[in-house]
């Protein structure tokens, strides 16, 4: 599979004082789903050494054409963001580092919105110990501006059962689950492929288990005390 980055471009001048200025921070960059290649300005000023570049995320990484800026020098730098199989909103932090005692490690931070062309609710479908296998569904619904078709969905135990149904064509469908019983453990997932043209879209995880009551009860609490 081929990667998707997004790039920005960062221009660097200094200036007579030691103050390292961003006039866009964060960064927001907004590609399009097939977008490999978007690119963005950011301008700052100062007399500075850079002593070194970091990322919050091995997805992000940094690049200056030269390692120390004289007053009124302009010079350029890229940070590049692995796209690949992200979507929806994501933030990470650039760390510039400089000699400046006064502000030795300047933060930049990157926030890429990434299309969602697919929704799957729930992630995870749960049965309990015992219980009767019977089906539950995910929906999967194609939200960007392409349709697309579900074109297969296995489970990865074969001993769970999946079939899939149109609801719309093109736009949502009903992936239907059945465990041929609940009487051990179990954990899964179902792979749901796509005809998408976009690599990133053509391959979807949903999950289920088959846990016991204390667990499932545990986990309800936890949800009910985590802040929303």
């Amino acid at each position: 599979m081929r990667p998707h980055f997004a790039t920005l471009l960062i221009f660097l001048a200094t200036a007579s004082y030691g103050e390292l200025v961003l006039d866009q921070n964060p960064l927001e960059i907004n590609p399009k789903p097939e977008d490999e290649i978007v690119e963005t300005t950011n301008k700052n000023s100062k007399p500075v050494r850079i002593t070194g570049l970091d990322s919050s995320c091995s997805c992000l990484e940094a690049s200056l054409d030269k390692a120390v800026y004289e007053p009124g020098e302009k010079g350029t730098g890229k940070a590049k963001f692995k796209i690949s199989s992200f979507t929806g909103k994501q933030e990470k932090a650039l760390h510039i580092y400089t000699d400046d005692p006064a502000e030795p490690d300047k933060v930049l931070m990157a926030i890429i919105d990434v299309p969602v062309m697919v929704t799957v609710e729930p992630r995870l479908l749960e049965w309990i110990v015992g219980e009767k296998p019977e089906p539950r569904d995910f929906i999967v619904k194609m939200v960007g501006k392409e349709s697309m078709k579900i074109t297969e969905a296995k489970a990865t135990r074969e001993s769970v059962k999946v079939s899939v149904a149109e609801v719309a064509p093109g736009r949502e469908y009903r992936v239907t689950v059945t465990p041929e019983t609940t009487t051990d453990i179990l954990i899964g997932a179902v792979t749901i492929m796509t005809d998408s043209k976009i690599p990133k879209y053509q391959r979807q995880l949903a999950f289920f288990n088959v846990v016991r009551p204390e667990q499932s009860e545990r986990k309800k609490n936890a949800e009910k005390e985590s802040p929303k």
